[in-house]
């Protein structure tokens, strides 16, 4: 069969084993079916931006043009680094997209995808935001009225922890062994500032992921659509945004939302 069509970054569903899905144009392709099969997929040297739907000659941000990357909400400063959220004070490029994002309640929370790392979402993202890093588990810790909050709790957190995933040994599966996220929480909280405090989660409700691979890579070699458009091989599993192959190469799916592909299976 063969499929062609904007793909943009995949959906899943938690499973005993994650679910996941190809968003491609109207069509959702059931992707762990083809775990385990020979699939092809083809760069059909389109990108389409994710929010205006412009044909533009290259992607921003994983996923808009220029224009959109420099102007829409979806790609502000805050996005990335939290704590310089202004919703909260009626500031930012979107009001009314920043009410529906940002003024909400948010997590702070760990998560286990390759060491122990801190991180915000929004409530709504749970557990997708885990899924897509990759984590193997993930906590809640506190719970904030806005992005804002949840910012200044991880900016004091980042002191201790780190709030980046090595993408490399995540899909290696290398995760650090022998962590209990309940006792790490205990732990965090010792590190929130006193008027932050307030906003700590009791509640150990961990999260364990379960992903749909059959073996890991030992050494992974990232593929990119603009210098490699067509990549054949044996689908050895999903985890995160990434196919693994069974040759080690990954492709980051949602670094290429937007892009026209064909897929073969």
């Amino acid at each position: 069969m063969r499929i062609t069509g904007r793909i943009l970054k995949m959906k899943s569903q938690l499973a005993m084993q994650l679910i996941y899905y190809l968003p491609m144009e109207d069509k959702l392709i059931p992707m762990n079916e083809l775990i385990g099969k020979t699939i092809s997929l083809k760069y059909e040297n389109e990108i389409y931006c994710i929010s205006c739907g412009t044909l533009t000659k290259r992607s921003f941000a994983q996923g808009f043009c220029y224009k959109c990357f420099i102007s829409s909400a979806e790609t502000s400063e805050c996005i990335l680094r939290p704590e310089l959220c202004r919703a909260q004070e009626g500031k930012g490029r979107d009001m009314e997209w920043e009410k529906k994002h940002h003024l909400q309640e948010h997590f702070v929370y760990l998560a286990l995808s390759s060491d122990l790392k801190v991180g915000v979402t929004r409530s709504t993202q749970v557990p997708t935001r885990w899924i897509d890093q990759g984590a193997s588990s993930a906590i809640c810790l506190a719970k904030t009225p806005n992005r804002f909050l949840s910012g200044c709790i991880e900016v004091a957190l980042k002191k201790h922890l780190t709030d980046k995933t090595n993408w490399q040994k995540m899909l290696k599966n290398e995760v650090k062994q022998g962590m209990n996220l309940s006792e790490a929480k205990m732990k965090v909280k010792e590190f929130l500032p006193e008027e932050l405090k307030q906003y700590y989660i009791k509640e150990d409700l961990m999260t364990e992921i379960n992903y749909p691979v059959i073996s890991f890579p030992k050494k992974v070699k990232s593929i990119d659509f603009e210098k490699q458009n067509i990549l054949t091989g044996k689908l050895n599993g999903i985890k995160g945004q990434y196919l693994i192959f069974e040759d080690g190469s990954v492709l980051n799916i949602r670094k290429h939302s937007g892009y026209v592909v064909s897929i073969e299976y």
